[in-house]
C-alpha cells in the first residue's frame, strides 16, 4: 500500500470572476520512503496542492490518506497530531523565517509547541539537528539576516525536521539558491532521506533538479495532472505534448545534438470556471474535436499515465 494517497483532490478559491480551480481532480500516489516531484509553470497548482495535502489549506472535495489514516478533515487533537507527521521545507529561506529568532529559538519552538519534552531534552535534540543539517555551533545564536541562503534554508530544514515527521512536502526549497548552494541542500535532503527514511513530496518548475532527487514525476498544468511516471521514463519517453515542450526547454550544453525546442503557441486558459475538457488544448499542437471533452489519466504503458485522448496518435 502506498505511504500516501491522493484521491480525486480539489481545492477551489472563490473570487469575484468565480471559482478559481487551483487543484482540480488530481490522483497519484507516493511510496513509503520516495520522492515525488511534482512540476509545472508558475500559477499551475503545485504549491497549493502541497499545501492542501498537508493541511495548511482545507479541501474543496477529494481524499488524502497518509500512512493508511484519511486525514482530509482532520480536526482538533487530530489535526495537532497530524502536525507531527508532515512538515514543509518553504521556498525562501528569508521570509520564511521569523527575524526575531535566533538560529537556537527557531529550531526549538516546533520542540517546545509540542509540550511533551523536558529542557534538556530539547537542548539536546537542538544541538542534534543543527549538527545533522550541517549548521555550525558558532551560528547558535545568528538571526537570519546574519546568514546567507544556505544556511537559511538549513536552519528551515532542521525545523522541519525537529518532530521527526515521516513526510515532508519541499515547495520549491531550493529555487531562491545560488546554484553552487542548490547542489548542497539537495544532497542534504537525500541524505537525510537515507538516514531517516523521509517521504518527500518535492515542488519544482526546474527539470533538471526533479531529474536529480526524484524517483517518480507528475507534470501539471492548470490544477490538473497530465502525466506521472517514473523519473527516467519520462525524460526517455515524454507522452503527453505539454511534458514535450517542458524538456524540450531544458538547457543542453551537447553541441552535437543542439535543443530542438518545442515553441508553444496560443491563449492560456483561465483557471476560473474552465470549461470541460483539455485545458492544454487552446496550446496544443495535436489538438481536435474530441479534446473538448472531460480528460482522465490513462495507463499509456506500464505504470505511466497520461491525461490526454489522442496520445496514441501523436506518439
Amino acid at each position: 500500500m502506498a505511504f500516501l494517497e491522493v484521491n480525486h483532490l480539489k481545492k477551489y478559491f472563490d473570487v469575484a470572476a468565480g471559482l478559481n480551480h487551483a487543484v482540480d481532480d488530481v490522483t497519484f500516489t507516493i511510496e513509503k520512503g520516495h520522492t515525488m516531484g511534482i512540476v509545472g509553470e508558475s500559477g499551475c497548482g503545485k504549491s497549493t496542492l502541497g499545501r492542501t495535502i498537508i493541511r495548511l489549506l482545507d479541501a474543496t472535495d477529494g481524499q488524502v490518506i497518509l500512512d493508511g489514516e484519511d486525514i482530509t478533515n482532520a480536526r482538533g487533537h487530530e489535526l495537532r497530531r497530524l502536525r507531527e507527521k508532515v512538515s514543509i521545507v518553504f521556498q525562501d529561506p528569508y521570509s520564511s523565517l521569523n527575524p526575531r529568532f535566533c538560529v537556537d529559538e527557531t529550531i526549538r519552538e516546533p520542540l517546545e509547541k509540542a509540550r511533551r519534552f523536558k529542557r534538556r531534552e530539547i537542548d539536546d535534540m537542538t544541538e542534534e539537528l543543527m549538527d545533522l543539517v550541517g549548521i555550525e555551533d558558532r551560528l547558535r545564536m545568528a538571526y537570519p539576516h546574519e546568514m546567507d541562503g544556505g544556511r537559511r534554508q538549513r536552519v528551515g530544514i532542521a525545523r522541519a525536521l525537529a518532530l521527526r515527521p515521516s513526510f515532508i512536502m519541499c515547495d520549491e526549497p531550493v529555487s531562491a539558491l545560488d546554484v553552487s548552494i542548490q547542489a548542497q541542500v539537495l544532497n542534504l535532503l537525500m541524505d537525510l532521506q537515507e538516514k531517516m527514511g523521509l517521504t518527500y513530496m518535492f515542488v519544482t518548475h526546474d527539470l533538471s533538479v526533479v531529474r536529480h532527487i526524484s524517483d517518480d514525476i507528475s507534470v501539471m498544468y492548470l490544477g490538473q495532472m497530465v502525466e506521472t511516471c517514473p523519473t527516467k521514463e519520462i525524460f526517455a519517453n515524454p507522452l503527453h505534448p505539454y511534458t514535450k515542450a517542458l524538456l524540450s526547454a531544458i538547457p543542453s550544453i551537447d553541441i552535437d545534438h543542439p535543443m530542438k525546442r518545442v515553441a508553444l503557441k496560443g491563449e492560456i486558459t483561465s483557471a476560473i470556471n474552465p470549461k470541460p475538457g483539455c485545458r492544454f488544448a487552446p496550446r496544443c499542437p495535436y489538438a481536435k474535436e474530441e479534446c473538448s471533452q472531460p480528460q482522465q489519466l490513462i495507463e499509456a504503458r506500464p505504470g505511466h499515465f497520461v491525461s490526454c485522448c489522442r496520445v496514441h496518435e501523436v506518439n
